[in-house]
């Protein structure tokens, strides 16, 4: 029996070691036969991205081409027209995954060092280098900071033309990586700037480019990532076109379960990791299939972080009113959302997008398609519905510790803590800038967020209609023999935080919010004025 391939992504070591494949060549003959001279494939995270391109790459590349041959003997490539061009183009293959900082400065390092391994790769081509372009060369291999970086990837597809006397394939995987974690710690204008440099010159103005394929995660719209590239053919989620390459088929599912002798799981299987829609067919996804097909266990073995990020920053300019839609599609109803594919970042990141990135992200699917920019969606299976909520608690909180410290305090009734706990997680999740807006909103959302992770113990409501106007929030309890909990928030005005904390108390008192717990006959009911002025809280109850 083969091995599982957990974390495998390399194909040449998937095949040579004997480890179970489905086989996806046939991707190779479509991509090969496609006009569009670069393509890009959006999808989340997990579902098979890197090992196809792992694959291209062992299929194109001239330099083991002899050696890499026999890898495709058994599979689908061998017997189609394509396989004449297999080992006959020099591949460039670059993961953008491994750049990393949480500075422009850290990240150029990161940079200078993964443009540094990729050289080294190619290190046999310096000797044959006139001595300008041999300087040229050796400046990015030794990592020098006056290296052309933003031109690396074009120069070394042109020096490797002139050695071949062949165009040159550039593959390049996960290329938001790098432009999401600008986006979170603050210096996106200045690196997207570099990555656009960076993309253009080898996929636009490179006479040396046979095909450039990338693969990501969301397509970057904001400052024009891809303004240069008007030779781009983009294919997301919702395309027809090359649905079947990421993510498992059906009949595949069948035939990986019959294999490890687990064929009699098929419907509790296809209940928990099927469900998601890419173009026309569903799909299921490959990681939970071969976590479940080790462990025998119907367990939620997926978590996707790749748009946490930018889900978390969503969420915190969204209105509360965001986790009633997510409560009801956590109960199986749909939402209709609208979407134009392109995420744009900076400052123009619409809170409308939630349900846009959530849905490229993987944790929502298309059910229907109303028209050319709406769409009915939902959650695509039981392993997501099982995490649904306590991700956000991961997202946003970074944890579940204080989620379990204030299940602790609501039942108990400790006021101190709960209001310690809130300030704690307004500390640790929300930004001066957010603290520093006009309103409450903010914070609303972000306590909202952090109490819906409270489920298994009390229903959150935001903004519910009760008494005479709206409670910010309302805590149902599952139990009614605990106490239900009515939160008016306000940002501070002045510097008396204790009197404001009062006047909050008193519009819970004057229009009577508990009216909703009273008629869920929750027979003790505490009221808590909070009052935020920047990350501190002070509390009146």
């Amino acid at each position: 029996m083969k091995k599982i391939p957990i974390g495998i992504e390399d194909f040449k070591e998937l095949i040579s070691d004997n480890y179970f494949y489905i086989d996806k060549t046939k991707f190779i003959e479509e991509i090969f036969n496609d006009g569009a001279k670069v393509k890009l494939f959006t999808r989340p995270r997990r579902f098979g991205k890197t090992l196809n391109m792992s694959m291209l790459k062992t299929f194109f590349d001239i330099k083991e081409a002899e050696e890499n041959r026999q890898l495709f003997d058994s599979l689908y490539i061998k017997n189609s027209p394509v396989f004449k061009e297999q080992g006959k183009y020099p591949v460039v293959f670059v993961s953008m995954k491994e750049i990393k900082g949480t500075t422009w400065e850290e990240m150029q390092k990161s940079i200078r060092e993964n443009l540094s391994n990729l050289y080294e790769k190619y290190s046999y081509l310096k000797n044959s280098l006139n001595e300008r372009n041999k300087r040229k060369f050796e400046k990015i291999w030794f990592e020098e900071i006056n290296g052309s970086y933003s031109g690396a990837l074009s120069f070394l597809s042109e020096i490797l033309e002139e050695q071949y006397n062949e165009k040159v394939i550039v593959l390049i995987d996960e290329y938001d990586v790098p432009l999401t974690m600008a986006y979170e710690y603050g210096f996106y204008d200045i690196a997207v700037i570099f990555f656009k440099s960076l993309y253009g010159s080898v996929l636009k103005t490179n006479s040396s480019l046979k095909m450039g394929v990338l693969t990501g995660a969301i397509r970057v719209a904001q400052a024009g990532i891809f303004s240069d590239l008007n030779n781009i053919e983009t294919h997301t989620i919702l395309d027809e076109a090359y649905d079947e390459y990421f993510g498992l088929l059906e009949n595949e599912v069948e035939n990986a379960l019959l294999e490890y002798k687990s064929e009699d799981r098929l419907e509790d299987v296809k209940l928990w990791y099927d469900g998601y829609k890419f173009g026309n067919i569903e799909v299921y996804n490959p990681w939970s299939i071969l976590k479940y097909i080790k462990y025998k266990k119907l367990e939620a073995y997926w978590i996707n972080t790749s748009g946490n990020v930018l889900i978390k920053e969503l969420l915190l300019i969204s209105d509360g009113i965001v986790f009633e839609d997510l409560d009801n599609l956590v109960n199986g109803h749909e939402k209709t959302i609208y979407v134009n594919e392109n995420v744009a970042l900076g400052n123009n990141l619409d809170p409308n997008r939630l349900w846009e990135l959530m849905l490229f992200s993987g944790y929502l699917t298309v059910k229907e398609k109303i028209n050319s920019e709406a769409y009915l969606v939902k959650i695509p299976n039981k392993e997501i519905q099982s995490f649904f909520k306590s991700l956000f608690a991961e997202i946003v909180f970074k944890g579940k510790s204080n989620i379990a410290s204030m299940k602790g305090a609501l039942e108990s009734k400790d006021i101190n803590t709960i209001v310690n706990i809130l300030e704690k997680v307004v500390l640790n999740a929300i930004s001066f800038y957010d603290t520093n807006k006009k309103f409450e909103n903010p914070y609303q959302t972000l306590l909202a967020g952090f109490f819906y992770a409270l489920d298994d113990y009390y229903r959150m409501i935001p903004n519910p209609e009760t008494g005479y106007g709206r409670a910010d929030i309302v805590l149902i309890p599952k139990n009614k023999k605990w106490s239900g909990y009515v939160f008016e928030l306000k940002r501070a005005k002045t510097k008396n935080l204790e009197k404001e904390a009062e006047k909050a108390l008193e519009q819970i008192e004057e229009k009577k919010y508990e009216t909703i717990l009273i008629n869920e006959k929750i027979k003790e009911i505490i009221k808590i004025g909070l009052v935020f002025d920047g990350k501190k809280a002070v509390a009146y109850y």
